[in-house]
């Protein structure tokens, strides 16, 4: 039992879909072998249609039919109606309550919409909660989030000074990646985000968040290591790709090229900001 719990988790299951566990292979097993000693039952007569039971007739208020599931560029218009008309971020918050259009609604614990200083000048954003964002209902909390917020300290930065968000703001089953349309429905309010919060300098942690918001289809690889840019509307914003924590806590040797990219942003802060309000202290290494 250790070895196939151990096994659920190596796969990423991590939520169960009932309240009770079944042996479907021993209900089946029953289903199909009658008792030792016993004859095989004869199988029923299908029951003519005069006598098959009717179901009870319900009154239209009592009716609850499922929604119809609306196609791709129907649910994105949604989407896209419901973000525009958010004034605040706030509002924003309240129209992604409502919204139910993204499927990961039904099996997330909370939205995880944003954290951190919502006037600030740098935003963050990765591609989705992980469990412990999950569980807090606040972006980069776990592992992935401690190892940002040393990356933020070596540059002189902390989470009042910057804002962070994701791409999609409820956690996929299992940390799996999430599908193209749950992507591409949610988008619409990462962007409006993007614009409430107008950072002058925005930063895609990791391939997915870059390659979503940039339009770019390379590697992250290619990507990291320059300056971007990131439409907003008709107006052009900084944008730099860098390499995800977690990618980081797999791989620690590329620190070295996140470290490079931090002394890259550095130098930008310190250029936008007089002297006297630079936002960035002395560099450290990330350990």
């Amino acid at each position: 039992m250790i070895a196939l719990l151990r096994w659920y988790s190596a796969m990423g299951v991590d939520m169960a879909v009932d309240d009770a566990p079944h042996d479907r292979l021993a209900e089946c097993a029953a289903a199909l072998s009658p008792p030792l000693g016993e004859a095989p039952a004869p199988a029923a007569a299908p029951p003519k249609p005069e006598a098959a039971a009717s179901p009870p007739r319900q009154s239209p208020r009592e009716r609850r039919e499922p929604p119809a599931a609306l196609p791709a560029d129907r649910l994105e218009q949604t989407a896209r109606e419901s973000a525009a008309s958010a004034q605040t971020l706030d509002e924003l918050r309240e129209a992604l309550l409502k919204f139910e259009g993204c499927g990961l609604k039904a099996t997330a614990t909370q939205l995880v919409f944003g954290d951190g200083n919502p006037q600030a000048e740098i935003m963050f954003v990765g591609e989705a909660p992980g469990a412990d964002e999950d569980r807090q209902g606040v972006p980069f909390v776990g592992r992935a989030g401690q190892l940002l917020d040393k990356m933020l300290a070596a540059i002189g930065l902390d989470r009042s000074k910057v804002y962070i968000a994701n791409v999609v703001p409820w956690r996929p089953p299992g940390n799996r990646t999430p599908t193209p349309l749950e992507t591409s429905v949610c988008l619409p309010f990462t962007r409006r985000q993007i614009e409430l919060v107008h950072p002058k300098i925005l930063v895609c942690l990791g391939a997915a968040s870059a390659q979503t918001l940039l339009g770019n289809k390379d590697g992250i690889m290619r990507m990291r290591g320059r300056w971007l840019d990131y439409l907003s509307g008709a107006e052009r914003i900084k944008a730099l790709a860098m390499l995800h924590p977690a990618y980081l806590l797999r791989q620690p040797a590329q620190k070295k090229l996140a470290w490079q990219d931090l002394r890259l942003l550095a130098k930008e802060i310190a250029r936008l900001q007089p002297p006297s309000q630079h936002a960035a202290g002395p560099a450290k290494a990330v350990e």
